[in-house]
């Protein structure tokens, strides 16, 4: 199935990530976000760490692409021991999706905070999502059948070469997210490289006239203002119709999750 437009996939914008004036995304009202979680199941192939990626239907959002277990953080999903913990609630709702979505028992404290993203506000309905990162527990995986139509374990490399071959449709944070876990030799390499990481937010914004479609991240030259054509450090993502390409300089720090 090819791409031919920039997917819409959730999150929201706090004021602080307000888009720019003059940005694609300026003075848009948004209703508050909504709370979601997602992890990326791993486990040991012969050839490497491969990911578990499931298909959604193609109602709802994220409709017909293929993602990693998650969904909203619903109330059921708060700590009792603390009730007021977003992370921990979060936590708690993503080994929820993935038990629901995928009949995998995840312990919630194994979970590795990974990252938080904040997609551009191009729909009212949009996600806050934390993204963690797992080793599979033991079973099988049996996906529910309504939400989640298929399954299949790919190397980070196979997935995004499928998607740069209009085999499968990926939303942009997913593709990244995949990127950044690319080369790793074993779930275990995997997992420490994450716990030894700074997680990040990604903020994402638009280019204001961008063919392709670009997206732009802190420490992008472009970021504020959402003039991809300005001259200096990038962050970004180039959504070709062909091969999409990550591009960042070493001007583009990254803002840990307490920021």
């Amino acid at each position: 199935m090819g791409e031919s437009r920039a997917p819409s996939y959730g999150a929201t914008v706090s004021v602080n990530d307000a888009p720019a004036e003059g940005t694609a995304d300026a003075a848009v009202e948004l209703p508050p976000p909504i709370p979601a979680a997602t992890v990326i199941v791993l486990r040991d192939g012969p050839n490497g760490v491969e990911t578990l990626m499931l298909r959604r239907n193609a109602r709802g959002p994220f409709g017909g692409m293929w993602v990693f277990p998650g969904g909203r953080v619903d109330p059921v999903d708060a700590d009792p021991e603390l009730p007021d913990d977003e992370l921990a609630a979060a936590r708690r709702a993503a080994a929820r999706e993935a038990a629901e979505e995928a009949g995998l028992v995840i312990d919630p404290h194994k979970l590795v905070t990974f990252s938080h993203w904040t997609p551009p506000p191009i729909q009212p309905k949009r996600f806050a999502t934390w993204f963690f990162v797992a080793e599979c527990p033991p079973g099988a995986v049996e996906v529910d059948g309504a939400e989640i139509h298929d399954h299949v374990w790919l190397s980070t490399d196979e997935v995004l070469r499928r998607r740069d071959a209009g085999e499968i449709e990926l939303a942009p944070p997913t593709w990244v997210t995949l990127w950044h876990l690319r080369g790793h030799r074993t779930v275990e390499e995997a997992l420490a490289a994450a716990a030894d990481a700074v997680p990040e937010r990604f903020a994402t914004r638009r280019a204001k006239t961008s063919d392709p479609a670009v997206m732009l991240w802190h420490g992008d030259a472009g970021y504020e203002t959402g003039d991809s054509l300005l001259e200096g450090g990038r962050h970004r993502l180039v959504m070709a119709d062909g091969a999409w390409s990550y591009e960042r300089s070493a001007a583009s720090p990254p803002p840990d999750l307490a920021g």
